[in-house]
């Protein structure tokens, strides 16, 4: 089974060992960021750091000044942390080591961009911007994702891509310092307070039979007593999930299913259109995946699919499979059915043990996972993991 471990370019540059020691892991591929948000990121080898600290979202790779000369909205370069051709140096080195190298890709998440251009970002039903989040209705951000998707991905070198974020950002992110689980969230608490009201998606629920005031209104109705009792937490088997909750907490099915139509068609087609990107811009043959949910409403770093539509535009897809058996059913469950013959559908296990992952049961998971139709591994993520995590991987991958 081919298996792919993620990597930072700071977690090889400068560390001669690096390359070798991830291929002695027993994969195949690497996937090296290329475009990422910010991050504060441990690189417990390295001889000459312990803590990485990205300041703000950048590209780990000069961008062509002439691709980006006259837009408004354009990508930064990384500071020191990853700094000169910080992707291409080590790329280069794993390539040398054997490692066939995937770019990894962040689109839809730049806190910077938010920051110097708040209109781009989305606003929720009480006018908070969230400026993690670029609404991707908007045409200036789909331009700029579009041209940073192809840019990004087809690195010289590259034989494929891995687009994350690719659709909504939403409430659930994980922001700096966060201070927003006191509350608990269900399913459908989580899609109203992650709908955007800028002026382009209040013209696209319009165009979908909403009032978008009254939509604003009935999703702070709504979510009035969730503020007082808390609405469940997201997984849990006791919760409402799905368009049916959503629409029930609403109170209003017309007005939910305006939301549902409009972000899965925004979504829809800047997914399509990013691949289209990529491709033109990349050898043929190019491989070109997307982190995804197969639920066509969620938001974040995977983001909401339709399976059936995305698999004949993709050549496949990274689903989050950390978490037990339900979760990866989940996961694979929807997905599966709509694979074709060439269709990659790779399960992302996270190793790192301090993050939630068990490397130990990695030979167990990964099992399960292909019996639910995965194709391919992900390991998220070699850079971060200890020694001891990085030893049970090499058990695991040796057994596989």
């Amino acid at each position: 089974m081919r298996t792919s471990a993620f990597l930072y370019p700071w977690d090889v540059v400068g560390d001669p060992a690096a390359a070798e020691r991830v291929a002695a892991l027993g994969v195949q591929q690497v996937t090296l960021a290329s475009a990422y948000h910010s991050t504060r990121a441990l690189t417990p080898r390295h001889p000459g750091h312990r803590i990485v600290t990205a300041q703000y979202a950048a590209v780990l790779y000069p961008p062509d000044e002439q691709r980006w000369r006259g837009r408004v909205l354009r990508p930064h370069p990384a500071g020191a942390w990853a700094a000169g051709d910080a992707w291409a140096e080590a790329a280069g080195a794993l390539a040398a080591a054997g490692l066939d190298v995937h770019t990894w890709v962040v689109l839809a998440h730049n806190s910077r961009l938010g920051a110097e251009h708040p209109d781009t970002s989305v606003v929720n039903a009480y006018g908070d911007r969230y400026p993690w989040a670029p609404c991707i209705a908007q045409p200036a951000v789909r331009g700029y994702l579009l041209e940073l998707a192809a840019e990004a991905a087809a690195r010289p070198g590259a034989g494929g891509a891995e687009l994350e974020s690719l659709g909504w950002y939403g409430l659930a992110h994980l922001h700096a310092h966060d201070k927003i689980g006191g509350i608990a969230l269900g399913d459908a608490a989580q899609y109203l307070m992650s709908l955007c009201f800028c002026p382009h998606c209040r013209e696209g629920y319009a165009a979908h039979g909403a009032d978008p005031d009254g939509l604003a209104a009935a999703v702070r109705r709504a979510l009035r007593g969730t503020w007082s009792e808390g609405a469940g937490q997201d997984g849990d088997p006791a919760q409402p999930t799905g368009e049916a909750a959503i629409a029930a907490l609403l109170g209003d099915p017309a007005s939910a299913a305006a939301t549902l139509n409009w972000r899965r068609e925004q979504s829809g087609s800047l997914q399509e259109q990013a691949v289209a990107a990529v491709r033109a811009a990349a050898a043929p043959g190019f491989q070109v995946l997307l982190h995804a949910d197969p639920v066509a409403y969620r938001c974040g770093a995977n983001a909401g699919v339709d399976p059936a539509h995305i698999l004949g535009v993709a050549d496949g897809l990274v689903l989050p499979c950390t978490g037990g058996p339900q979760a990866r059913a989940a996961m694979l469950g929807p997905a599966a059915p709509h694979a074709r013959e060439h269709t990659v559908l790779a399960a992302n296990l996270t190793v790192v043990a301090g993050m939630g992952g068990s490397p130990g049961t990695l030979a167990e998971d990964a099992a399960h996972a292909v019996s639910l139709g995965a194709t391919e591994l992900r390991l998220y993520h070699a850079g971060l993991a200890s020694d001891a995590d990085l030893n049970l991987v090499r058990a695991a991958l040796a057994a596989l």
